[in-house]
């Protein structure tokens, strides 16, 4: 009797490898984005889940959640984390409508909004690469601080914007059929996607917040690619500031309330590791679309705010745990 794994017969043996196990964790966000829009199609089909109307009202209400959670992407891929994004948005909006206001046209009150964002980003950057302050603690000192300048700068009340191109540019106009927001959305996820994933600063990115100690040593400039990250959460930022003041033809201090919480678990739940090292752009306008699917759901449904804001506090602590830790550094 031939021994096991001898050739026999002339013919050369071929062991067969063992499948590689199915990392579920990777389609998690997916799966579950497919079941939620099953789950309210079934029971709200009768309230016009399911029309047109309402899926393109989805990814209006999303977009500014999902362009500011691609550039958190970056910051929690280098393993820190920005929660000044909301508190950006709602100051690069008042910022523009008050350039708006003073005559300075579409391009003063672009350069404004997106301006206010740069210099925030860059203050963010600076504070946690120069001074090395946790970046925690200084997003959320930034946070405070710029929420209460929007306040302070308008005494609270809002600033109303009538430039009609501004308005369809940034939020109310529509491309054929389709939503301007959405175009955004589409742009800037493209944009990002071969940022990170087709690009030098997008492997230094990963590799920041894999083994920053590695990175440092094979070359990779990690400050200066944290301080790049923060600029881009600042830019993003400043532009979903825009896009909320061209939507609602105004710039508020309300504008990106609780934000942050929505953009960190929308880039959590799509699969980018709270840890760093892990990041998907794909995964995270998942995760923005979801959430927004859900609290859709929830109002169409009839909760209350109170109840949609416990439901809302679940999703945070399941998109935590499902993140993927990052290798040791």
């Amino acid at each position: 009797m031939p021994s096991k794994g001898i050739e026999t017969s002339g013919q050369p043996v071929i062991k067969q490898q063992p499948l590689k196990r199915l990392e579920w964790r990777n389609y998690i966000v997916y799966l579950a984005f497919v079941g939620v829009i099953i789950y309210f199609s079934l029971t709200l089909y009768d309230k016009g889940f399911v029309t047109s109307d309402n899926i393109l009202n989805i990814a209006r209400q999303t977009a500014m959640i999902s362009i500011m959670g691609l550039a958190m992407t970056f910051v929690i891929s280098t393993g820190e984390i920005d929660l000044s994004v909301g508190s950006i948005a709602a100051l690069s909006s008042l910022t523009a409508a008050l350039a708006l206001k003073m005559g300075l046209g579409l391009v003063g009150g672009l350069a404004a909004g997106l301006g206010t964002g740069l210099v925030v980003g860059l203050v963010n950057g600076l504070l946690v690469t120069k001074v090395a302050i946790p970046s925690f603690l200084v997003t959320l000192g930034t946070m405070g601080a710029v929420k209460g300048l929007a306040m302070w700068s308008t005494n609270t009340a809002p600033v109303p914007i009538v430039d009609a191109t501004f308005n369809f540019v940034f939020g109310s106009g529509d491309i054929g059929k389709l939503p301007i927001l959405l175009v955004w959305t589409l742009a800037a996820t493209i944009v990002a996607h071969i940022l990170l994933r087709k690009t030098a600063f997008g492997r230094q990115t990963l590799a920041t917040g894999g083994n920053e100690s590695a990175a440092r040593f094979s070359g990779v400039k990690t400050d200066r690619i944290k301080l790049y990250v923060f600029l881009g959460t600042g830019l993003m930022a400043g532009l979903a500031g825009l896009l909320y003041a061209g939507r609602m033809h105004a710039g508020r201090f309300t504008f990106g309330d609780g934000d942050e919480l929505s953009v960190i678990a929308a880039v959590i739940l799509g699969g980018t590791s709270l840890f760093g090292g892990i990041g998907t752009v794909i995964g995270t306008v998942i995760g923005s679309l979801m959430i927004g699917t859900i609290n859709n759901g929830l109002i169409l449904m009839g909760l209350d705010v109170s109840q949609q804001m416990i439901i809302k506090g679940l999703i945070i602590i399941l998109a935590v745990a499902f993140g993927k830790k990052a290798a040791k550094k």
